[in-house]
Parts: structure tokens; C-alpha cells; sequence
């Protein structure tokens, strides 16, 4: 469960980095909203396994950390931001996507927290669905 409190930490800085780099504004409050979704979900996290994580620490994981400064320089370097960030939202859904299925597989979760996982895996889905539809009208 630390792992998927971890990696909505990793997914709240990095919609954020997304924000400060797209350039169409529909783009970056979109990337707020999952910002504040995330958020949501850290919170429903942190409250089915308060002992797991103190609420202050939101460091996130190393690998976050180097996935959010490769998107600096991507944006850098880029010619279509906004294409760029919505490569690394798929990217950083894909891997939460997994580890949601990850953690479900392992059936030690008490039924609340897994139902809590259950649901935001979905949502992780379908946000995975529609920034893929968002790429491909791009």
C-alpha cells in the first residue's frame, strides 16, 4: 500500500510539472484537475492506512523524481510541448495502472483498502483512455 501511496505522490508532482509545461491552456487545467484527483486519492489512501505514511511527507519516490526532471528536459528540447506532456501522463498512468494491478494481485488488503484500490485503478484506466484520445487528436 506504501508503494501506491508513493506513486499518487510521484502522479501529483508530475501532473504538476505537466501544468507548468504545456503551453494550450485546456491542457494545463486539465493536468490540474488529475492534480487534484490525485490528491483525492492520497487522501482516501492515507485514511485506510493512516499508520503507513505520516500526512506531511510527500516526497514521492527517486524515480518519479528523474521521470519529472526528464520532462523539463523533454519540454526543453521539444517542439510540441503539450505533446510531450501528454506522452509522460500516459507513461506515468501506465505505470500506476500496474501497480494498482500489482497490489490487487497480491490479495492482503483488508477489504476496505481494496476496494478503495479497486476503484481508483479504475479511474486510472479510464484517465488512461481519455489522455490517449486527447494524444491522438493531437
Amino acid at each position: 500500500m506504501n508503494d501506491i501511496i508513493q506513486k499518487n505522490e510521484d502522479a501529483i508532482k508530475g501532473y504538476e510539472k505537466a501544468a507548468e509545461n504545456a503551453n494550450e491552456m485546456g491542457l494545463q487545467t486539465y493536468f490540474r484537475n488529475k492534480v487534484r484527483e490525485r490528491s483525492n486519492f492520497l487522501a482516501e489512501l492515507r485514511g485506510a492506512a493512516p499508520s503507513l505514511t505520516p500526512k506531511s511527507d510527500m516526497d514521492g519516490s527517486t524515480t518519479g523524481a528523474m521521470h519529472r526532471a526528464w520532462m523539463d528536459v523533454k519540454a526543453f528540447f521539444s517542439t510540441d510541448n503539450d505533446e510531450s506532456m501528454l506522452e509522460e501522463a500516459i507513461r506515468g498512468d501506465r505505470a500506476a495502472y500496474k501497480e494498482y494491478n500489482e497490489v490487487l494481485a497480491d490479495g492482503d488488503l483488508p477489504i476496505e483498502a481494496a476496494n478503495i484500490i479497486s476503484k481508483q485503478r479504475d479511474r486510472i484506466k479510464k484517465d488512461l483512455s481519455e489522455i490517449k484520445s486527447m494524444e491522438d487528436v493531437r
